[in-house]
């Protein structure tokens, strides 16, 4: 790889996540604040992510993989995404904002495939080209968030300013994103199915009982996943913390940190203890916000926010891991696509729509009780953690359907 294309798509990465953490992170606390919306609001302003998700491979499979160059679907995309989130800036009512986040994220989600497609196309070890332009998607993210707590806007009660932060983000990505090397459709003139869009080739890994234990756990550990996402801000600011959305973004920091840390762990802990943290890590996150304050508890709030890293890689990264080695060459693409659909789509999808009721039930006068609404999703992760550890064994065989070849690992021997 050229230094000059290296450098387009670690720009293309680092506006890619940018745009994202501009204005997901504070959404909630905007809606609260500026449009007096109500938590159930709130969680289904969220809850566009996973619509996002659900209908992103759609998108992808049927346009992009089909019609066009990737690079030109990624600059519509971001150019139709700038349009939308400057427009959105003009909305002064709740009712008026939801559609106009829908549609974005129905527009936005898709690029996360397409930035990898992009890349991957212009490398030839992926395994050790892909990452260090990956963390420039993380780096964005984090810079993003430290520059909305340098300027003051979740005090100042102006953060209608992170949309349009986001809107020239995405209007430079999307003219950047015509002058990116050229990415051909993969499957052009080839016919795509139902199956091949939703990854349903790869639904025999579910006849391994331990791949089902660990499905279903990750599309349940999904649901207290949204209250994270959903209200940690509000939450926050609700405490009078100063400069939250930069304070959030220690818990992308974290990522990297345990990203980096995660082969040495792989070898001491194996697949199922992996796992296990991870989720573990959920129920003390909640467990901390529950009792955390902005005395002498502070500690707890920070804490909960670090452990972000612990809760994203050892159960997310993990997992897709597992995956892609139990599935195997044929299929590690199909299920690594379902997988997706199944958490950020459906069990986020649950997760914002639990959330919301759950923290307008607990309005009070002052705010909200939030000891007892973290509560809730803690319990929810505790409830996951201890079905998996009694359930999944890891040593069951697939039972493969025709033409679905796979071996099933020993515990704890991945490849990383």
């Amino acid at each position: 790889m050229t230094l000059t294309t290296r450098v387009k798509l670690s720009t293309m990465m680092f506006l890619q996540f940018f745009i994202w953490g501009s204005w997901f992170v504070t959404m909630g606390t905007y809606l609260g604040k500026t449009l007096a919306a109500s938590g159930t609001q709130n969680a289904t302003a969220y809850s566009s992510q996973s619509w996002g998700a659900i209908i992103a491979p759609f998108i992808i499979g049927l346009i992009a993989d089909r019609f066009f160059s990737a690079q030109k679907v990624l600059g519509v995309l971001h150019l139709i995404g700038a349009a939308l989130l400057y427009y959105i800036t003009t909305i002064p009512n709740f009712d008026g904002f939801l559609p106009v986040i829908f549609a974005y994220m129905i527009a936005y989600m898709p690029t996360l495939a397409l930035v990898n497609s992009v890349s991957f196309k212009q490398m030839t070890n992926p395994s050790k080209e892909f990452p260090p332009i990956r963390i420039l998607g993380t780096l964005g993210w984090i810079v993003a968030g430290l520059l909305i707590g340098w300027l003051g806007w979740e005090q100042s009660n102006s953060l209608v300013l992170t949309f349009k932060m986001a809107a020239i983000a995405s209007l430079i990505l999307g003219l950047l994103s015509f002058a990116l090397p050229s990415t051909p459709p993969a499957k052009k003139g080839q016919k795509t199915t139902m199956s091949d869009i939703m990854g349903l080739d790869s639904i025999g890994l579910l006849k391994n009982t331990s791949y089902l234990i660990f499905f279903i756990a990750s599309v349940a550990i999904c649901i207290p996943l949204a209250f994270y996402y959903n209200f940690t801000n509000p939450f926050l600011n609700e405490l009078k913390m100063e400069g939250a959305a930069a304070k959030q973004s220690i818990g992308q920091m974290s990522e990297l940190a345990f990203m980096a840390l995660m082969p040495l762990f792989f070898v001491r802990l194996g697949v199922k203890k992996m796992l296990a943290v991870g989720m573990l890590a959920w129920v003390l996150r909640y467990v901390f916000f529950a009792y955390g304050d902005i005395g002498s508890n502070y500690w707890m709030l920070i804490a909960g926010i670090v452990l972000h890293g612990i809760c994203y890689d050892f159960f997310f990264v993990t997992g897709q891991i597992y995956t892609d080695n139990l599935a195997g060459e044929r299929f590690k693409s199909a299920a690594q696509g379902f997988i997706t659909l199944a958490t950020y789509g459906v069990g986020m999808l649950i997760g914002s729509y639990m959330s919301g009721p759950i923290v307008d039930h607990w309005k009070t006068a002052e705010g909200h009780n939030w000891q007892t609404i973290w509560l809730i999703p803690a319990g929810i992760a505790g409830v996951v953690l201890l079905v998996f550890i009694i359930f999944f064994k890891d040593t069951n065989q697939i039972q493969n359907k025709p033409g679905l070849d796979i071996e099933e690992p020993a515990e704890g021997r991945l490849e990383v």
